[in-house]
């Protein structure tokens, strides 16, 4: 199954402002990842390309990075995520910036099941919780602030029962699947050959 999932959010910040909560990611200070209420992001070598790590369950290693614009992470775990996922920035024409989080990939075997049942909703929930972390630290109190729904509340009192990978990051390292989609930039999911058959947009501002 094809996937593209997409959330992003209008930032009042200039383009640089909002780049650098991209560069803040899994450092001591990190202001974009809510990892109060969610797994922490962490990774082996900070956000130099190959540096392996991940949240919770899901496994990545860095791919791509350029500072203060883009970051894309290729998965290595769970089993049957094939693909990436990344925040980018992008100019406004107001002059203020539009932060995006997009996952592009091709699931395969049980995730099939796992990805539309269980870590999508999950999925949705956290990237959510970082947009509006992300405009509260530039200075904008979101519209609409996020809100769990009861399955997602259920769905994190079950997780409990999934590996946390990032508690053995070599293991991340040990593992690796293959990328459908291209890795040249934080347009490159625009070009990318998927015949997506989900996309998603959440609460995009």
């Amino acid at each position: 199954m094809a996937v593209l999932n997409i959330h992003e959010r209008r930032i009042p910040g200039p383009p640089d402002q909002v780049g650098a909560l991209i560069d803040g990611l899994s450092g001591e200070d990190d202001q974009l990842w809510p990892g109060r209420d969610w797994p922490r992001l962490r990774l082996d070598a900070g956000l130099a390309v190959g540096s392996s790590g991940g949240h919770g369950p899901i496994g990545y290693t860095v791919s791509g990075y350029a500072p203060g614009n883009w970051i894309r992470f290729e998965f290595t775990a769970p089993r049957g995520f094939n693909g990436f996922h990344e925040f980018s920035v992008h100019p406004a024409d107001d002059g203020g910036a539009v932060l995006r989080h997009t996952l592009a990939m091709t699931t395969r075997g049980a995730a099939r099941l796992t990805w539309p049942l269980a870590f999508r909703r999950l999925h949705d929930a956290l990237l959510e919780d970082s947009l509006d972390r992300a405009e509260r630290v530039c200075g904008s109190e979101p519209r609409t602030p996020a809100n769990w729904s009861r399955y997602v509340r259920l769905l994190r009192l079950l997780r409990r029962t999934y590996p946390d990978t990032t508690s053995s990051i070599q293991a991340a390292r040990c593992s690796s699947n293959p990328s459908p989609v291209p890795s040249s930039g934080p347009r490159a999911a625009e070009a990318s050959p998927l015949n997506a058959r989900e996309v998603s947009r959440p609460r995009a501002r």
